[in-house]
Order: structure tokens, then C-alpha cells, then sequence
């Protein structure tokens, strides 16, 4: 940030960050989100005994974060689901198989 942003920043009352808080990142890769949107997937068939939740479902996870600890993220479980059954015919081999894993499979396109 240049001085004057800093420094309009600082009138409002925002500071900067210590050198002990951990800055989180502002975007998660798309191999971290399918990740994510899997363990979602998983602990939702553990819990339920079937993979078939609602368009408007979402999973609650907690991701492992660099500090340790970890941190509650909310999944659209429904809706990852349906994208994924419709990006079947573009999917890499490994995706497919850790969705059949979880005992999907659909047709390749």
C-alpha cells in the first residue's frame, strides 16, 4: 500500500495487522476449494449414511489452518454436487474417482 493509503486507512481507525497475527489469504485455489467441497462431501456421508442432500444444503467443516488450528468453513454441499455431475465430461480421472470413491459415478459425457 503507498503512505497515503496507510495513512487514510489509519484516520478511520483501521491498523495495521502485528507482526504476531497471521494474515490470511484472500483466495483458496481451485485444488484447496475441491478439497474443501470433498471433505464436505465425506463427512456429510459419514453422518447420513447417503450422499443425496439438498440443492440448498450447506456443510459446516473445519479446515486445518498454517497456525495450527482450524477454522469453520461453510460448504454449498447441493450445489457443488450438481456442478459436479455436470462437469463430469470435462473432470480429471482423479476427481472421478474420489467422487466414485464416495460412491458416485455418473456417465462421461
Amino acid at each position: 500500500m503507498v503512505p497515503a493509503q496507510q495513512y487514510l486507512l489509519e484516520t478511520i481507525g483501521i491498523e495495521p495487522a502485528d507482526e504476531e497475527e497471521a494474515v490470511q489469504p484472500g483466495r483458496r485455489t481451485q485444488d484447496e476449494r475441491w478439497a474443501t467441497n470433498l471433505a464436505a462431501a465425506q463427512q456429510f456421508l459419514a453422518r447420513e449414511g447417503r450422499l443425496r442432500p439438498a440443492r440448498e444444503h450447506i456443510e459446516t467443516i473445519t479446515v486445518a489452518t498454517g497456525g495450527g488450528g482450524g477454522q469453520q468453513v461453510a460448504v454449498r454441499l447441493g450445489v457443488f454436487l450438481g456442478s459436479a455431475r455436470r462437469g463430469v465430461g470435462t473432470m480429471s480421472a482423479e476427481r472421478l474417482a474420489a467422487l466414485a470413491a464416495l460412491g458416485l459415478e455418473w456417465a462421461k459425457a
